[in-house]
């Protein structure tokens, strides 16, 4: 496959059953052979989106020191601010070139659950901040909640499976910022080759030039949005659960030609996670004599703890 295909999730809301399974059988095929698709018809509009773009553009012009304030030490950048090359990809030792921000989730009747989550981070300058974020976490986890339920589908599973294990998941949306590069990078790329953690991403901000996905040839193919879609991946834990059949891809963010260099460039990751205690044991659906068990047990949160200490976000 060397095109990323797009597919819209009003046919899946549609009430008709046709259209409803195209969507299901789209989706499925994209996720069993290149991990992304290109989204229509999900819950951001246009000025959401427009405000959110002008709120992480004022905070991160902010001064590094006033930045700073919102780098919460013992927490593993779960929340509030990470500083420009503090992330790394899985076996590289450079720093991506990118800060980033992270709004968590915002529990709602589950005491244990805001107990073992970090507190939101609130940013004093920007009144409009944390309220727009906010908006935007809620309507990009409803859309994720759709593909999910479209994937139980794909998956022989009873279509509202996931959704006990995404209510109050530890979801995160990640505004980054790629600052203009202004000297020759020492082997470092903008969003170094990596496979997410999680169960799907959905990510604003994909239009320009930049991201690249693996094919099965090993093939790096542009992943380019319209304005309209977000693009959509398979993260590892879906990968796991599914014992490989919905593929996680290997994917980077490349640095732009040398004319470009004094360009920033903004992108909006919302990593659909689930609530810790889900397991990710391989579905026997999905298990068989051609397809044996490929992974061990685990649940989401030790599977999320390893791989913090891999990227050096947590010890």
């Amino acid at each position: 496959m060397n095109k990323i295909p797009s597919v819209n999730l009003a046919d899946f809301l549609s009430g008709d059953e046709q259209r409803k399974q195209k969507f299901v059988n789209e989706i499925g095929h994209a996720y069993e052979n290149i991990g992304f698709v290109a989204l229509k018809g999900h819950f951001l509009d246009d000025a959401l989106v427009d405000n959110l773009y002008e709120e992480i553009r004022k905070f991160f012009e902010l001064p590094t020191e006033i930045k700073q304030k919102y780098e919460i030490p013992g927490i593993g950048g779960q929340r509030g601010y990470v500083s420009f090359g503090k992330e790394s990809a899985k076996g590289k030792k450079e720093g991506d070139l990118k800060e980033f921000w992270h709004f968590g989730q915002y529990v709602e009747n589950n005491p244990a659950l805001e107990a073992e989550y970090p507190d939101n981070v609130e940013v004093k300058e920007l009144p409009e901040f944390n309220e727009v974020g906010k908006k935007t976490y809620k309507m990009l986890e409803e859309t994720a909640k759709y593909v999910l339920r479209s994937l139980a589908i794909h998956l022989d599973l009873e279509e509202t499976y996931f959704d006990e294990y995404i209510k109050n998941g530890n979801s995160i949306l990640r505004p980054i910022h790629y600052p203009p590069i202004l000297e020759e990078p020492d082997n470092a790329v903008r969003a170094a080759a990596h496979g997410d953690i999680n169960l799907i991403t959905l990510l604003m901000g994909a239009q320009g030039k930049g991201l690249q996905v693996q094919n099965h040839e090993g093939d790096w193919i542009d992943a380019m949005a319209e304005p309209d879609e977000l693009m959509i991946n398979v993260g590892d834990m879906l990968s796991r659960h599914s014992n490989n059949k919905l593929k996680s891809t290997i994917h980077r963010v490349t640095n732009p030609p040398r004319e470009l260099w004094g360009t920033s460039r903004f992108s909006i990751p919302f990593f659909m996670h689930p609530i810790s205690d889900m397991k990710l044991d391989v579905l026997d659906s999905c298990i068989d004599k051609n397809n044996p068990k490929q992974f061990d047990d685990i649940t989401a949160g030790e599977f999320l703890d390893e791989r913090l200490q891999e990227l050096g976000l947590t010890k």
